[in-house]
């Protein structure tokens, strides 16, 4: 007898399986392992101030990296991690390509599971992207012109916090996990734990409507069956919406590769990022 479905046509195994990025991605273990060492590079090329707070919490802590001249428009980059890995110091070579070309870069930092609750990262990046907002001028940046880019769980952290934001003028999300329901129904749910309404509430795909700024969205082509359907279909339920910038496919590259190809300003989807967030 074949295996019982427990969400769509995925068996238990299939679902664990789509819900595990680095058994799709051969190299995953070498490209996860370039983060740090190409973030430190960016660090020492590139003027950042460190490890500002944005709130009273030990993580509450970002990271500035001002681009030259005044009224620069900003990014504010939300990392990836399945929720429970990495922080700031992995993700600083997000400038790479922006600060040169006239963006400032903010790059977020936030407790990570299982020392919070989902609801409480949520409630740091909205409190960190007004932080931001508040602050830009005195970075040089333009507090009109705030833009969000994430990745991976990032990017399900940052389109629940733009729910509650009206100040971000557009955003870049790839590769997110846009409905919870089966992550919870997967091993995720060994410490991804959700109370009552949870599930529905902080599932993005499912409130799209709520969205205050218009998005990009993007997924690599070999990521998993599952992040490229939730991107599609968050994508779709965008578009219904009238908050649909684009969706993007993009191609040779996995999980990790996409997020390591925002220092490349000649890779697609940095290039889609550039003219999104780019200076008037």
């Amino acid at each position: 007898m074949s295996a019982p479905k427990v969400y769509l046509h995925y068996t238990q195994e299939e679902l664990n399986r789509n819900f595990d990025q680095r058994s799709w991605a051969p190299n995953a273990h070498e490209v996860i392992a370039r983060y740090p060492q190409m973030s430190a590079a960016t660090r020492s090329r590139l003027q950042h101030r460190a490890g500002v707070a944005y709130g009273p919490g030990a993580d509450e802590t970002l990271d500035i990296f001002p681009a030259p001249g005044l009224g620069r428009p900003v990014q504010v980059f939300v990392h990836g991690g399945a929720w429970r890995h990495f922080g700031k110091d992995d993700y600083s070579f997000v400038a790479e390509a922006f600060v040169p070309a006239g963006i400032a870069t903010v790059v977020l930092n936030f407790t990570n599971l299982p020392q919070i609750r989902l609801p409480g990262m949520i409630d740091q990046v909205r409190r960190a992207l007004e932080w931001v907002h508040r602050h830009a001028q005195g970075f040089g940046g333009d507090p009109a012109r705030i833009h969000v880019s994430a990745h991976s769980s990032g990017a399900h952290l940052a389109a629940n916090a733009l729910q509650q934001v009206d100040f971000v003028r557009s955003a870049a999300l790839a590769s997110g996990p846009y409905f919870l329901e089966p992550a919870l129904l997967s091993h995720r749910s060994e410490y991804l734990r959700l109370e009552g309404d949870e599930v529905r509430r902080l599932s993005p795909g499912l409130n799209a409507h709520r969205l205050r700024c218009p998005v990009l969205v993007a997924y690599a082509e070999n990521d998993t069956d599952e992040f490229r359907r939730q991107s599609r279909e968050f994508a779709a339920g965008l578009e219904a919406a009238g908050r649909l910038l684009g969706l993007m496919a993009c191609e040779k590259v996995n999980h990790f590769e996409l997020m390591e190809r925002w220092a490349d300003s000649g890779h697609e989807w940095t290039r889609a990022m550039l003219e999104l967030f780019k200076p008037i």
